[in-house]
């Protein structure tokens, strides 16, 4: 089964769901608001709180979006360019040790997705665990220096081909084999029609295609379908975006979870999760009683004296089941014997109570 550790946690089959809370944008630009976020997050019962590192010139070009030919998603509907609100977003690079250190006052790992080398470099002192976003499946590279630095390494993998995914795994794993593969869907409009395309299955196909690695699921679907057929399905690892207000203006707000939502997703798993149990079928402690008060087992339909001979219709196949009783599987081996002693009417069949040939050979 595979496994990994994130600092003191170890994620995989057999271990509670790992869920990260992307803080993302939603701080706003105000660095006490995402210290408040973090302990929000803890307190909706994440695991890990995430931000993003990234600088606007270093992720989009200005020119590029601004000269860019269709529509561009849910970007369509900021009223800032492109690169200003990613230069709104940004996160100064001294706020990581002062955000480090908030989540280990909240008992809670800081992650951060890096979108540069720089990045990379400056945040490795800091985080447990590197998270790449789906965009940087297109750049390779960056991934592998992400890898490089030896750390347990997110992989998102929205909006590629299966193709892609597989080539971008197989370079990162000759260098680092800890690893979570996480399915994602990059549509950001919170429509209910993004059901349609977040494809759980995938995440059989990676664990058929990658068994020796942790699977996860990166969502932005609303309400807990989606997260709770992940975990169903073997995911380990749940990501969603994480806000204390989700009418507040910004990027990610909108389709993001408050801490309602959030512990209500997180209680469900848990229930899940016990739900789901082992895959061994067997009779359940809950159920050891049910066995006798369900199950039947052979009983006189009439009085039977001693010395007759058992046919079909002196036998009824009734409940409870008595411990010792003859099953019904056995009823064959019972007719043709002879009753050793007088067996009143409803009374369960044992062993003991026949001779005949046939009732020695069942009786062992």
């Amino acid at each position: 089964m595979p496994e990994l550790k994130i600092a003191d946690r170890l994620i995989g089959d057999g271990h509670p769901t790992y869920f990260i809370a992307d803080i993302g944008a939603n701080h706003d630009g105000q660095l006490e608001r995402a210290k408040a976020l973090i302990h929000l997050a803890k307190d909706a019962g994440a695991d890990a709180a995430k931000f993003q590192n990234f600088q606007a010139a270093k992720i989009v070009s200005d020119y590029g979006f601004r000269h860019m030919k269709g529509g561009q998603s849910h970007q369509d509907t900021w009223k800032k360019s492109v690169f200003e609100v990613y230069q709104d977003a940004s996160i100064p690079f001294d706020w990581t040790p002062v955000l480090r250190e908030e989540c280990d006052k909240a008992g809670i790992h800081y992650f951060s997705s890096p979108y540069d080398f720089e990045s990379i470099d400056m945040l490795e002192p800091h985080v447990p665990a590197y998270k790449a976003g789906s965009g940087l499946m297109s750049w390779p590279e960056a991934l592998i220096y992400m890898a490089g630095k030896g750390k347990p390494i997110l992989l998102a993998t929205g909006a590629c081909e299966l193709g892609e995914v597989v080539e971008n795994v197989r370079a990162v794993q000759k260098i680092n084999p800890n690893i979570v593969l996480f399915q994602c869907n990059t549509n950001y409009t919170g429509s209910d029609a993004n059901f349609d395309h977040i494809h759980l299955n995938v995440i059989k196909t990676y664990t058929l295609l990658f068994p020796e690695i942790v699977i996860g699921l990166s969502d932005h679907t609303s309400g807990h379908a989606t997260v709770l057929g992940a975990v169903a399905l073997g995911a380990r690892v749940i990501e969603k975006h994480f806000t204390d207000d989700t009418t507040r203006v910004g990027p990610d707000h909108s389709f993001a979870m408050d801490p309602e939502t959030w512990s209500e997703m997180v209680a469900r798993t848990r229930e899940l999760e016990r739900a789901l149990g082992s895959p061994l079928k067997r009779v359940a402690d809950n159920e050891k009683d049910t066995v006798q008060v369900q199950r039947r087992c052979l009983r006189a339909a009439r009085d039977i004296h001693h010395g007759d001979v058992i046919t079909r219709g002196m036998i009824d196949v009734l409940r409870p089941a008595a411990p010792g009783a003859i099953k019904p599987v056995e009823i064959e081996n019972v007719i043709g014997t002879l009753a050793a002693q007088d067996i009143p009417t409803g009374a369960e069949f044992r062993w003991t109570m026949f001779v005949g040939d046939q009732a020695k050979t069942s009786a062992g």
